[in-house]
């Protein structure tokens, strides 16, 4: 409370326009610890808005006009929020407040660490034992006697971003663990993220080799080559480098790079070329300029979309999974996947190919488990890529972003294939950038570990699950075929959609006031009510006469909510 000037407010005028909201709202403005609370002052709503500090990514002052000083609050969610103060006084103390709250220097300052957990010490605890990557590798079958244990990690002193269980192929040995491990940028050795049980194929995940233009190590080789092993069906494996290759190649300047054919002599190289954190992040804030304009025609919001290339890059990491995914699935090699450190491109990478290959993946369960193991364990920099705390605004990125945005743009293509709606999506979104619980704080296991969050915290997967009736999709179905076999995306860049729901949240038509299984029972009606009508025109094409009622039947269907969404229950074309 020391960082607050003036924890109360009246006579506040708040407009967000993103919203579709048309006139300012009158109300007082409250600052507490952990939020920024607006009470608007009519008698009979009294509307509350509450906006977590930590979810503030930007503050701005524009010039003053005779009503008022203005101060803008920029979320990350995407919300934007104008306050106009009678006096310029309260505008600037709010300001100062606001700019220190929104940028705590220590994770003790964070919402989720604010709170007592010992007042529910076993839920707490349960949180914590819902979604572990252990029980992934049990359903997967590990270990076996192509991929084992390495207690060699257990105090992450071979790799410190790195989880503590490493699974690793059985042609491994101590020694050769730990040459390629300093072979590798930040240690991150060739270790084990998938295994496909019918083909046996692997995929595997690490970090840029630190080859230069000419260095070698014989147990960095040997790693691959014991990767390839543990693969009986196959006597060579894909090394798939997220990067592009121009970006590959400068990196051997520093000493870096990627693997060559000529010394790996079982792999064949394959470049992905989705670009670097700085491009995405620039890319995305591109985006949102577009949908800040006031009134851009079609052709303005058109070519802001294309020039912000932000579908381009979307398309970039869903075409690297689906290579992924092709190699194990159809042709049963072995992958393995890096780009430089090998905990952003990366785990997009074997995640996407993840989702494609397991329909466990597609559902509620399955994804948490898998943003667990390949994300939360496996090192991806949360509190750096989302700002988390107050520090280098170059670390900050979207790569979760355009994870859960691929899985949106899937679910376009396959809306009975995902057990989950978009509204899981853009929930988990915001629980990665709000901190409201301990799941996402830190970059690394080995940080989460030093800070106690289990016994500080509570765990976000415990409040996804909780609330999992308000996000299931009502068109899945897990015995179709479309849910159970492995996903085959068109690709092609006609396909890709603007996420509207999440950029433009005013734009979309809020969902139907009713439960899911009224919801899908109405679908089936409107099926029904189709077929019957499909029926009816083909007696009539062969010659029978019109049946009673027929021309009423064969109109327009109606548009409410019998009406199948578009592309609903049908695969895409290839």
């Amino acid at each position: 409370m020391e960082h607050i000037r003036t924890p109360k407010v009246e006579q506040v005028r708040l407009l967000q326009r993103r919203a579709g909201q048309r006139k300012p709202l009158l109300g007082t403005l409250y600052l507490s610890a952990t939020h920024t609370i607006f009470v608007e002052n009519h008698p009979e709503t009294r509307r509350e808005t509450w906006v977590l500090h930590s979810m503030v990514s930007g503050l701005e002052r524009p010039p003053g006009g005779p009503t008022g000083s203005q101060l803008v609050l920029r979320c990350k969610d995407f919300r934007v929020f104008h306050l106009l103060f009678p006096l310029e006084r309260d505008c600037v103390e709010v300001h100062a407040s606001l700019t220190r709250l929104s940028r705590p220097e220590s994770y003790s300052e964070l919402y989720c660490l604010s709170i007592n957990p010992n007042t529910n010490q076993e839920e707490r605890e349960k949180s914590w034992s819902l979604v572990l990557p252990s029980q992934d590798y049990q359903r997967m079958g590990l270990p076996n006697n192509l991929w084992v244990a390495t207690a060699a990690n257990s105090e992450y002193k071979m790799c410190d971003s790195y989880p503590a269980q490493l699974f690793v192929s059985r042609w491994a040995s101590p020694a050769v663990l730990m040459g390629s491990s300093r072979f590798r940028s930040r240690g991150r050795l060739p270790v084990l993220s998938y295994f496909h049980q019918d083909t046996l194929a692997a995929v595997c995940r690490c970090s840029q080799p630190l080859s230069g233009f000419s260095g070698r190590s014989e147990e960095d080789e040997q790693m691959v080559t014991a990767v390839m092993k543990a693969n009986p069906g196959s006597d060579f494996i894909y090394v798939v480098d997220t990067r592009p290759r121009l970006n590959a190649m400068a990196n051997r300047a520093a000493g870096k790079g990627y693997e060559s054919e000529d010394h790996y002599g079982n792999i064949k190289l394959h470049f992905s070329g989705i670009d670097n954190i700085h491009v995405m992040r620039s890319s995305q804030q591109r985006i949102l300029d577009v949908g800040e304009q006031r009134t851009p025609s079609m052709s303005d919001f058109l070519l802001g979309l294309e020039n912000s290339g932000w579908l381009k890059h979307i398309k970039a990491v869903l075409d690297a999974g689906v290579f992924i995914a092709k190699a194990i699935a159809d042709e049963g090699v072995s992958v393995l996947v890096h780009c430089s450190d090998g905990w952003d491109r990366t785990a997009q990478a074997c995640s996407v190919a993840s989702v494609l290959l397991e329909p466990y993946y597609r559902t509620m369960k399955g994804l948490m488990v898998l943003i667990e193991k390949d994300w939360v364990s496996f090192g991806h920099k949360f509190s750096h890529r989302y700002g988390h705390l107050d520090g280098d605004p170059r670390e900050v990125s979207p790569v979760l972003d355009q994870f859960l945005e691929v899985l949106w743009q899937l679910a376009q293509q396959f809306p009975c294939a995902f057990q989950f709606n978009e509204r899981f999506l853009l929930d988990l979104r915001t629980l990665a950038y709000s901190c409201q619980d301990g799941t996402f704080l830190g970059n690394s296991e080995k940080e989460r570990r030093s800070l106690r969050l289990q016994e500080r915290s509570f765990s976000v997967w415990s409040r996804l699950w909780r609330d999992r009736e308000k996000y299931w999709n009502p068109l899945y179905r897990a015995e179709q075929s479309q849910t159970q076999g492995v996903l085959r995306p068109n690709t092609t860049p006609y396909c890709f959609k603007m996420w509207k729901g999440l950029y433009s949240p005013a734009e979309t038509p809020a969902p139907p006031a009713q439960t899911p299984v009224d919801f899908l029972s109405s679908v089936r009606e409107g099926s029904q009510q189709l077929e019957q009508q499909l029926a009816n025109q083909q007696e009539v094409a062969a010659g029978g006469p019109a049946p009673l009622g027929s021309r009423q039947a064969t109109g327009s269907p109606d548009r409410g909510a019998n009406q199948l969404p578009e592309g609903g229950g049908t695969q895409e074309e290839d």
